[in-house]
This record gives structure tokens, sequence and C-alpha cells, in this order.
């Protein structure tokens, strides 16, 4: 480690002394405006760029595809990477749309994260603030990742031409995750090795604010298949000689139930039922259930164990086989570096809110009536600097989680949505689409773009945010969750996106940028 903070101490000095701080400027909060950050905030700012990444994401938007099967979303993607002069690396981690794009050479190394998985049964038409589906029971991105996508990739490419025009040592690298709504990607692309070159990374998503923080959030979750096998028999003839799978993942369910009375009240525990039967007049002889158990780092192990004990009982008292249990995805809390997150901060207050004009304000109040919700409109003002929680009570998941533990990390969070609605809900897919959603895209990409060139030109700053990393492993080492024959489901969707697929079609918004025939057809 002494090794590394000499090596960077040196290129710091090598690095002063071929770019002095010149062309320096000073927003009225002391912010620090170089040169080369103003070019990336101008650059993003070209109505041309505000537009062009303003159609990816609404082509990703209309796309809607579910975990592992973003093969259009990550084309666009890739394609939009590669004339922009990236390296992009393909199917990578055993996951045929995972990508890695890179630009730059030697260090630093500044990773930005990107994902662009869409949510079952949530389609919903844009900008219209009641329940009204393009397609009824559709997937739709209702956590803005086709805004968070859109986002990352054109802060990945300001930085890039930053790059090229100041002539900074350093690498950009744009990590293609998909599946976060699984809570799949990370850890196997940790697993492969991907991130293994990274000093520092970036990360973002929607919200209806503008803000970043710090310190410990979110849950850390075990996504698991229980799969059952019985033995069939004619339910009404001789159903004694069977003995039903489904039965035992009723029984299962009803034990976890029990269970939960006796688990900390940061968990959270919710399950479906994946295969029950055929037909009632059939005993079933297989059955699954799909359990997603979510608690803090050091009680989710323990957790995880109870509920395969239920599992094991279950198959017990019905005579059924526990034949699987497949754990497809395992995550950490996230771990939120504070000296990043700070930088992240000063230029979040630097750009400020989107302005909004009197329709968007508009749209947002009426959403928020027919949600129930206070009807005040747009945020006007940019978040706090947000603090971890005085006592943590459990909450929503992210497989970046791992990345904190593996490098200095933090997220922005942009006003992609509306204050009041939904997330997960038809109420965020309507927000995520057109001119308005762009503003909160663009805001998200310059404060990305603007701490990563930041970091490009004043070194020292990497140097504090590694050390305070560093100072943080020693009693947080990463060791990931996941089981060692973990793979990717890669199938799991398969059959939902297929059904929706040519029924979607028609609505494609953009199709002129992703234009591979075969692309079209792959599922």
């Amino acid at each position: 480690m002494l090794r590394w903070r000499f090596g960077v101490l040196a290129w710091l000095i090598c690095v002063g002394l071929l770019f002095p701080q010149t062309g320096r400027t000073q927003d009225i909060d002391g912010t620090e405006v170089t040169e080369a950050k103003q070019y990336v905030l101008d650059w993003l700012s070209q109505s041309d760029n505000i537009e062009r990444f303003g159609e990816i994401s609404d082509s990703i938007w209309s796309y809607a595809e579910l975990g592992l099967q973003e093969f259009k979303s990550s084309a666009l993607l890739i394609k939009t990477l590669e004339q922009e002069g990236f390296t992009v690396e393909k199917g990578l981690a055993g996951m045929p749309t995972c990508f890695v794009a890179s630009y730059g050479s030697g260090k630093p190394v500044i990773g930005i994260l990107v994902e662009y998985d869409a949510l079952p049964m949530i389609s919903q038409k844009a900008r219209v603030p009641t329940q009204n589906p393009v397609v009824d029971g559709a997937p739709g991105h209702g956590c803005g990742h086709n805004l968070m996508s859109a986002a990352a990739t054109s802060a990945a490419i300001a930085t890039r031409h930053a790059i090229e025009k100041f002539g900074f040592e350093g690498t950009v690298k744009l990590f293609g995750s998909p599946a976060e709504e699984m809570l799949v990607s990370r850890p196997y692309m940790i697993r492969a090795g991907l991130f293994d070159d990274v000093d520092v990374v970036i990360n973002n998503h929607t919200s209806s604010k503008f803000a970043t923080g710090y310190g410990v959030n979110g849950s850390a979750l075990y996504s698991v298949i229980f799969e059952f096998e019985g033995q069939t028999a004619h339910s009404a003839g001789n159903p004694w000689s069977g003995r039903s799978a489904l039965d035992a993942v009723e029984i299962m369910n009803v034990a976890t139930n029990f269970l939960r009375e006796h688990l900390h009240y940061t968990h959270r525990m919710h399950y479906v039922v994946r295969n029950g039967g055929e037909a009632p007049n059939v005993v079933p002889d297989r059955a699954s259930v799909w359990y997603f158990l979510r608690n803090t780092d050091d009680r989710l192990p323990e957790m995880y164990e109870r509920v395969v004990n239920c599992a094991k009982g279950a198959a017990l008292a019905t005579g059924a086989k526990l034949a699987k249990v497949q754990v497809i995805a395992a995550i950490h809390q996230q771990h939120h570096n504070r000296t990043l997150a700070e930088l992240l901060y000063n230029n979040i207050k630097l750009i400020g809110m989107p302005e909004w004009t009197t329709e968007e304000h508009e749209f947002a109040m009426v959403l928020q009536g027919e949600m129930g919700q206070p009807v005040k409109g747009m945020p006007t003002k940019v978040g706090n600097f947000e603090k971890p929680a005085a006592v943590f009570t459990g909450g929503a998941s992210s497989d970046h989680g791992d990345v904190t533990l593996i490098a200095p990390t933090a997220t922005v969070r942009f006003p992609g949505t509306v204050p009041g609605a939904r997330g997960h809900h038809w109420s965020t897919v309507a927000c995520g689409y057109g001119p308005a959603a762009w503003k909160g895209l663009n805001a998200g990409a310059k404060a990305m773009a603007a701490t990563a060139v930041d970091l490009l030109r004043a070194p020292e700053r990497l140097v504090e945010i590694r050390a305070e990393f560093d100072d943080y492993a020693k009693s947080h080492p990463y060791e990931s969750f996941l089981p060692d024959d973990a793979e990717p489901p890669l199938d799991i969707n398969e059959k939902l996106m297929s059904q929706f697929r040519p029924l979607m079609r028609q609505f494609y918004h953009g199709e002129q940028q992703a234009d591979d025939p075969e692309l079209l057809d792959k599922k």
C-alpha cells in the first residue's frame, strides 16, 4: 500500500509540473471551476448533446428489457461508445449483455457504473399521470435505469473529450452492468476481475432529489430460488400415493412467515411462487419459490441459514425433496466514501437544480394528486449532504454495494422523477421519458463528469479518497457472499421477455439508433 501511495505522489508531482493550475475560477460558494471542468459542463450543455443522449434514454425506456435480456439496450450504448472511440469488451463475467468500455491510458482509472434493465408488470405511457399501460402486463422502467444509462454514458463521453483536449493522463471506464433489478451483475463482475485496476468509482441513480451522501445504507441481500421435487398422483383417485412439491413450498412460506417474529427489525423478506403445478387434479411433483432476503451485512448470513432450515423442514414434513437451493445473487450493503461524496456534492451545488417549465410543474402536481401525495410540483433546490441514518431500519438494495467495498465509491442521485412517485411503480415509468426527464439525466451527467475531471486534474484528491478507503477497509475487508458455484441466471427472464417483446416492438423509440436486424429478432 505504501508503494501505491508513493507512486501516486510521484505521479502527482509530474502532473503538477506538466499541467500547472491555470484557467481556474470560483463560483459564489468557492467551488473550484477549472478550464477543464467548464469544458465538460459546456459540452454537456450543448443542445445537440442534450437531445442526443435524451433520445438514447427514450429508446431504452421504450425497449424496457428485463434483466439479462437487455440486448437492444446494451447494443445501443455499446454502439454509441464505440463511435466515440471507446474500446468495448463485450459478453463479460458470463453475461452476454455485460460490457466494459474504456478510453485513455494509465492512472488514475475512474470507473462509472451504468445499468439498463427494466421491471416486470409496470408498463405505462409516457407523461400520463394516471395508470395507462403501453402494453398491459409488459415491463417498464420503474427505477429510471434508462435515464441512468444515458447519464453515465454521456458523462463518460464528456470525460473522454476532456482527456483528449487537455492531455490528461488517466483512463475512464464505463461498467455496463445488467440485471441490477435482480441484484445480479456486480458480484460476478468483481469475481471476474473487471474492477481490479479501478482507483475510484462514480455511481448514479434517479431520484426526485439532486443529492449525495456517505456511509452505510441500503440492505444486503440474498436472492435464492428453492426447488422442491415430489411425486405425481391422481388428486382424487389416490392422493395418498403422491407427494406434493407445492405443499412443500406452502409449508416453507408458512414457516418463514412465523420466523419473521424472531428476526431483527432490520430485515426484509419477500417471495413469489414461480412454479406450483399445472392442473389441480394432478399432485404437482415440481414447485419452486423465489426469495429476496435482506438485512445488514452482519445479520444476513444467519438469516439465510434459518430460511434454508425452513425449506428443509418443509421437505421433511411433506415427504418431498429439497432438490435445489440456487443462490443467484448475494450482495453487501453500500459503504459510500465520504471524501469522494464531498467532492461530488460540491459539483452538485455548482450545477444546481434544473429549471422546470410551468407545464413540467403542472404534470408533477397532477401526478402527486393522483398518488395522494403533497401537491408541490418539481423540486427547486438541491438536497442536503446526507449522513448515515442514526438507526438503520432496513430498506432497498443495490448490487453496487459490493463495489463500494473494493473501491472508493459515491453515488449522485439526480432528479429524474416527480416527488411522490413510487419506485417500481407505473408512476415512475410515466416520469422517465421526454425533455423533462432529459434535464435530470443531464444534471446527473454534469455532476459525474465534473467530478471525474476533478480527479484527473487534481490527483491529490484521489490520495485523500484512497486514504479514507484504505483505513475503512481494515475493519471492513471484502468477502463476497456469492457461493463459488453460483452462475448468472441467464434464462430467468427469457420466457417473459419473449412473450412481450413482439407486442412492444411497434412502440420502440428511435429504432434508427439500434439498427441491427438480427438483434431485433434475437429474443
